[in-house]
């Protein structure tokens, strides 16, 4: 069930990982070099699966794993590479800061675990907030936010259309 609750928020209510896995595949070709996805939610809300389904949607074949002590980790695609940050162990934002990554935020597709530390380092990114029901453990509701870059692509994702992306 898809409910549209703005013109820049979307939220979708979905059954399992696979369901998950399917709000990252609408997404997924809609990112571009730049883009910042912020994830929050509680602890195994399903932030990683989320980024997992991202990561392979766009293209790539590598296990995703939460970073939680490496902190950052790139992953190949067929276009911009990801860079995928989990802020869960960083006390504030000048540990963000001292990770040294700002310089590769243009060129890459940025997916933040615990990404509300960090939101004033980014230039409108997507907020995606997942959320267990307390009526079903297995289902979510992933609620999407962003600016007015995205609001084309909250329609699509709240309509569930997909398309093959195509490597920049």
């Amino acid at each position: 069930m898809e409910k549209q609750v703005s013109a820049h928020e979307t939220v979708r209510r979905v059954e399992g990982t696979e369901g998950t896995a399917r709000v990252a595949a609408d997404l997924a070709p809609h990112l571009h070099a730049g883009d910042a996805v912020l994830l929050t939610g509680d602890l195994a809300a399903g932030k990683t699966t989320f980024v997992s389904a991202l990561v392979a949607a766009l293209g790539s074949d590598a296990a995703v794993s939460s970073p939680t002590f490496s902190l950052a980790q790139f992953y190949a695609t067929p276009g911009p590479r990801v860079l995928h940050v989990d802020t869960y162990r960083l006390a504030d934002l000048t540990e963000f800061r001292d990770l040294g990554l700002d310089e590769y935020l243009d060129e890459v597709i940025a997916l933040v675990e615990w990404g509300a530390l960090v939101t004033s380092e980014f230039v409108d990114p997507l907020y995606v907030h997942l959320a267990t029901r307390p009526d079903d453990a297995s289902a979510r509701e992933i609620t999407m936010r962003g600016g007015a870059r995205w609001a084309p692509v909250l329609d699509a994702v709240a309509a569930g259309t997909s398309t093959a992306r195509s490597p920049e």
